[in-house]
């Protein structure tokens, strides 16, 4: 795999069942850059392990006076040079793709999984983790990744060098064959308390994360009522507790370096302090005691690789569980998904709340608490939260029907074509007009219709206006993220006219016109009506001009279906249903005629 190549085609099913499986499964998926970095490591280390012996046969040239021998030893080392070089550079480059392609293939999959899940995936994972995860997390798991091959050449060269010396010298290397696994496994008793204090680092870091997050969301409203300052002063007090935490796990790994330091050290010490013993005893001769120094030194190189593969584990483990707990997250299926088809088509009914939507009306739906509207919403669009109701045999959610069809047992290609959910807050991502209406859709309702079904018109005008290079033409004037530059009220217009483009089977509206006046909202209530004709259309509101110009009014009370008529007949025999649409505190049993006219 080569970076030009990414995205990846397909980036997999991954094994999600616990953080080492899921490490095992990206290891695999990548196994042929995984071995190329490892032959590259090999050669570039064992080039490195390998100088030692030119070296020595260079100082022994000298002391017994071979011109022949010192040119000899001053080719093998250019050779070496080379070598080193080359390795060098080629694992380098290997081991950033490995690095690369799989936090690639992550983002790919958490991409898929948040396409899949949409809003219901923050209603199971706070949006901070998922935050922290998309950053952080898929950093950590791919060092580690990176340092695998780097690590792997280390071992085997570390053990090749180590049955060198013992063979070479064995007096001195019995000492090295002792002391390589005394310093290779001397840190291991520090990594547990390090990876606790890495990990509370990351929690605080998250949860300073979401904390920022929802001050900047909420920061006009913050400002409104005078609370900035105290938000703000809430976030430098969860800064200073990351700031000290990520202190606390620093010292922990500088312990850890300093340990990786004094005993390759040490052992140093006593192969030079044996060495010159038996240099001098004449045992051994001037230039096979620099061959073992140079040796010996060379373990000082893959011990930091030992240094860095625990490091980046101890970081990856913890990183890769929350990253497959995200990616572990599924759509509740009440049975084996149908096979590709036709899109289904039917009345819409949700076995929860008992709500029965007929095909082709405009349905407008009365809940009276925002929260009950919002869960109402996600299952109709296929989505069930975890705390809904079920079937009562530990099946899960029960699945909205549509048709006659379970919508957890569509494609979700499929299901997204029949359902439709605009949330009551939709997101305008940025690009032009014409890039915000280009969405997948029937073909029967062009963007021209869909924005004068919205009320658009004057939304248009201003961005003609503000258009600067593009001619005065408002489809190709550019939209800023989220909408920022644009009113609610017409943020709002124009994702209604992008879910009228789409034309789906079922649309479902949550509060369309809660931030547009009622001049404009009892238009966009009679475009919609005129625009929708054929289709099944949902509305949740609460707002009178809506609701009266809806065919059929179903009013929820606790989440549960217990009247459905018109807008005007609820009125009039409904008390409940009258104090949440005229926000009465305590209504009459019924109302004359002229005031429900005038309600209406």
């Amino acid at each position: 795999m080569h970076i030009r190549d990414l995205p990846h085609p397909d980036p997999g099913v991954p094994d999600v069942r616990t953080a080492g499986a899921f490490l095992l499964w990206l290891y695999r998926q990548q196994l042929g850059g995984q071995l190329k970095a490892l032959a590259w490591g090999l050669v570039n280390v064992g080039a490195i392990a390998a100088s030692p012996l030119p070296v020595g046969l260079a100082v022994q040239a000298v002391v017994d006076r071979d011109g022949g021998r010192l040119l000899l030893a001053g080719g093998l080392i250019m050779a070496l040079g080379v070598l080193i070089a080359l390795g060098g550079t080629m694992l380098h480059r290997e081991a950033v793709t490995n690095w690369i392609t799989a936090v690639a293939r992550m983002q790919q999959l958490l991409a898929r999984k948040t396409t899949e899940l949409g809003s219901a995936m923050t209603r199971r994972v706070a949006a901070g983790e998922i935050v922290a995860v998309s950053t952080g997390d898929l950093e950590k798991i791919g060092w580690f990744v990176e340092a695998v091959s780097r690590f792997g050449a280390s071992a085997v060269t570390t053990v090749a060098v180590a049955i060198a010396v013992a063979v070479y010298q064995p007096e001195l290397g019995v000492l090295v064959a002792v002391g390589v696994p005394v310093m290779a496994l001397a840190v291991l008793p520090l990594l547990p308390p390090a990876t606790r204090r890495a990990d509370a680092q990351r929690e605080k870091a998250g949860r300073a994360t979401e904390l920022a997050s929802d001050t900047v969301a909420g920061l006009r409203v913050l400002r409104g009522i005078g609370g900035e300052e105290l938000f703000l002063g809430r976030y430098r007090s969860a800064s200073q507790e990351v700031r000290k935490a990520a202190v606390r796990s620093a010292r922990m790994w500088s312990l850890i370096s300093a340990v990786q330091v004094l005993l390759p050290g040490l052992l140093l010490i006593a192969v030079v302090w044996y060495g010159a013993r038996l240099a001098l005893d004449g045992t051994i001769a001037v230039g096979d005691l620099v061959t073992l120094y140079s040796a010996v030194a060379f373990l000082l190189f893959p011990l930091r690789h030992f240094e860095e593969i625990a490091q980046a584990y101890s970081f990856a483990k913890p990183s890769a569980k929350r990253t497959a707990r995200v990616l572990a997250q599924t759509r509740p299926s009440g049975g084996p998904a149908r096979s590709q088809g036709a899109t289904p088509t039917g009345d819409l009914h949700d076995p929860v709340s008992g709500l029965t939507l007929a095909a082709g009306r405009l349905t407008a739906v009365v809940c009276g608490d925002p929260d009950t509207a919002g869960r109402l919403a996600e299952r109709l669009g296929g989505h069930p939260p975890q705390h809904d109701e079920d079937g009562g045999d530990g099946t899960g959610p029960l699945s909205v029907v549509l048709g006659g069809t379970p919508l957890d047992e569509l494609p979700r290609d499929i299901a997204r074509e029949a359902v439709l959910v605009q949330d009551k807050d939709p997101m305008l991502l940025s690009g032009t007009l014409g890039d915000l209406l280009d969405v997948p859709a029937s073909g029967r309702v062009g963007a021209t219709e869909a924005l004068a079904a919205a009320q658009c018109g004057d939304v248009l005008t201003a961005l003609a206006q503000a258009s600067v290079d593009a001619a005065g033409d408002p489809m190709h004037t550019h939209i800023t993220e989220r909408g920022r530059s644009l009113s609610g009220g017409q943020r709002q217009r124009l994702a209604l006219a992008r879910s009228l483009v789409t034309d789906p089977e079922v649309l479902v509206l949550d509060e369309p016109t809660s931030a547009v006046d009622a001049h404009t909202e009892a238009r966009i209530a009679d475009g919609l009506r005129e625009i929708r004709t054929g289709r099944t259309t949902v509305v949740l509101t609460s707002s009178p001009l809506l609701l009266d110009r809806a065919e059929q009014v179903v009013f929820l009370q606790e989440g549960k279906t217990v009247a459905v008529a018109t807008h005007r007949e609820l009125l009039h025999s409904h008390p409940a249903y009258r104090a949440v649409v005229t926000r009465e505190t305590d209504p009459e049993p019924a109302m004359s005629t002229g005031q429900i006219e005038e309600s209406a």
